[in-house]
């Protein structure tokens, strides 16, 4: 698959290849679906917790005798059934971890990638080169590449002249920079656009390819 290479002023400058092996793989949504479940599911802290009748305060006295007075048996006032007791089945600290081999993951980002160049919504740039790192000229970089869409953008490295670049896009609500050997399914199928340098294609397709 041939793509199209622009400088951020919308102007074609050269094509490129896509890999076949990466961005023309068989489109496995449920494989997507998994991943996208797991990484998910690891995200949560479950740091949540509860207590239960043996951990809350009070309640050590019976309330009242146990016949005689026409009121129902009760063995302690942090039973469940009072107010201010002990709570029945509910969370205690847990992991939501996910198990999901390598391979599967791996499987699963290039078929999102493959909808992702079906669709025509990567974008291909010579460079993230603009004369002014500033949050404004950035915005309209990206916009004459990229139009309206949200935008996932690319990075292949932390260099200073990308570090310029994630400064300059982290008051922008509608663009995301991530490292491209960070790349995951979740951002994948959050942003509408996939926008990166040829240096960033070159990164994926390395450990993708």
């Amino acid at each position: 698959m041939k793509v199209d290479v622009f400088n951020l002023k919308g102007k074609k400058i050269d094509t490129a290849d896509l890999s076949a092996a990466i961005f023309e793989a068989p489109v496995k949504v449920d494989l997507m679906h998994q991943a996208y479940v797991r990484q998910m599911a690891n995200s949560r802290l479950g740091t949540h917790s509860t207590k239960g009748r043996s951990e809350v305060s009070g309640g050590g006295r019976k309330p009242w005798r146990q016949k005689g007075t026409g009121r129902a048996r009760q063995g302690s006032i942090r039973a469940a059934q009072w107010v201010g007791g002990g709570k029945i089945f509910t969370p205690k600290p847990r992991s939501y971890e996910k198990a999901m081999p390598k391979k599967m993951r791996r499987a699963a980002l290039r078929s999102a990638l493959s909808v992702k160049a079906s669709e025509g919504e990567i974008v291909l740039v010579d460079a993230l080169k603009i004369d002014e790192f500033k949050t404004q000229k950035m915005a309209e970089a990206l916009h004459t590449v990229a139009g309206e869409a949200t935008i996932l953008l690319l990075i292949p490295d932390n260099s200073p002249e990308y570090e310029d670049v994630k400064r300059a896009c982290s008051n922008l609500s509608n663009v995301k920079t991530l490292l491209a050997n960070y790349l995951n399914i979740r951002d994948l199928l959050s942003f509408e656009k996939v926008v990166m340098p040829v240096a960033a294609l070159d990164v994926i397709e390395s450990y993708l390819g």
